[in-house]
């Protein structure tokens, strides 16, 4: 096996557009233009969709290849032995101009059994919002089950969700089963399970692009709903240290801090039991680790540290990082 260090890697993005993106995703980070361009996949190991290294000595390989080559010292060896060559986590910016669907995903037994996927464990990271921009996190108060299936026979789901007023860095967690939605005017990180499977339950009376109507999933979505307890959702530090990682979210998926970078720091990662990606959000900074070629990322980039990666510097005046690791 090849000794060499592997370095800090990117991938090439990955724009998908939607019936509800904009242009945000171009005019914030700079991403390639498109119309109605909803979703930047940073980072995915999502089948037909593997991120391509986009630079280096490694530009145009897979991230299926990378771990087919590195193994453990890429993905650490707890991933490796856990997932194998499936890289388990996906990594997006989002641009919602008009209203998601309103939807929940399955969790790990149910995704199985009828995708042999990944359930969809995610969380939420606000980089922007408009004026007034919402959220659509679970049910109001008190809504029962029989009110919901109620509300999908009379069209009047609207009148049970959940709605959120949001700003710039507010942090959700989405578990499985949780109904939710990104309401319009919201630009977001998002950190998930490697999974594609969403069930839509309700998509605002709205035809798609070629005047179709979605399709929804309300028979699947039943065995998949949970009603979550709200108050574990909110996750966004109550006050913010500069130059430390504070911790967003611990799961038994992924784990998340932001880091706002105003000086020189260093951050150590004495296990290697796991690949570190660091999400840009905001500003620029410098990666540097001892034998290795530094790199740039901008707000909008990512970058995965692999796993034999004991230590970093980075270096920004006015920088923002999401860090996030399979614990």
């Amino acid at each position: 096996m090849n000794q060499l260090p592997i370095g800090f890697i990117k991938f090439t993005p990955q724009l998908m557009s939607k019936v509800w993106g904009g242009d945000k995703l171009h005019e914030y980070f700079g991403k390639a233009q498109g119309e109605r361009v909803g979703e930047s996949w940073e980072i995915s190991g999502v089948p037909q969709k593997v991120s391509l290294v986009s630079e280096g000595h490694q530009v145009g390989k897979s991230l299926t290849e990378l771990i087919e080559q590195y193994g453990a010292r890429l993905v650490g060896h707890r991933v490796l032995r856990d997932h194998g060559k499936d890289f388990p986590l996906l990594f997006k910016f989002i641009d919602a101009r008009e209203d998601l669907s309103v939807q929940l995903h399955p969790d790990d037994v149910i995704a199985k059994k009828r995708h042999q996927s990944l359930g969809k464990t995610e969380m939420w990271y606000v980089v922007q919002a408009d004026p007034g921009a919402r959220l659509v996190i679970g049910f109001k108060p008190g809504v029962t089950l029989k009110q919901y299936h109620q509300s999908m026979v009379d069209n009047t789901i609207t009148s049970l969700l959940n709605e959120i007023p949001v700003s710039a860095g507010d942090a959700f967690f989405i578990p499985p089963g949780l109904v939710h939605a990104i309401g319009s005017g919201v630009v977001l990180a998002e950190i998930q399970q490697t999974s594609d499977v969403t069930y839509r339950i309700y998509d605002w009376d709205r035809p798609d692009v070629n005047g179709q109507m979605r399709e929804l999933h309300i028979e699947q979505a039943e065995e998949a709903l949970v009603f979550h307890d709200l108050s574990q959702v909110a996750c966004t530090p109550e006050n913010r240290i500069s130059n430390q990682a504070q911790l967003l979210y611990a799961s038994p998926y992924f784990n998340t801090s932001v880091i706002e970078i105003t000086e020189p720091i260093t951050r150590t990662f004495p296990q290697t039991e796991s690949f570190v990606v660091l999400m840009c959000t905001k500003g620029q900074l410098s990666l540097t680790s001892e034998g290795l070629a530094p790199m740039e990322i901008s707000k909008g980039e990512c970058v995965l540290v692999p796993a034999e990666v004991a230590a970093i510097d980075l270096s920004a005046h006015d920088a923002e990082i999401l860090e996030v690791f399979v614990p």
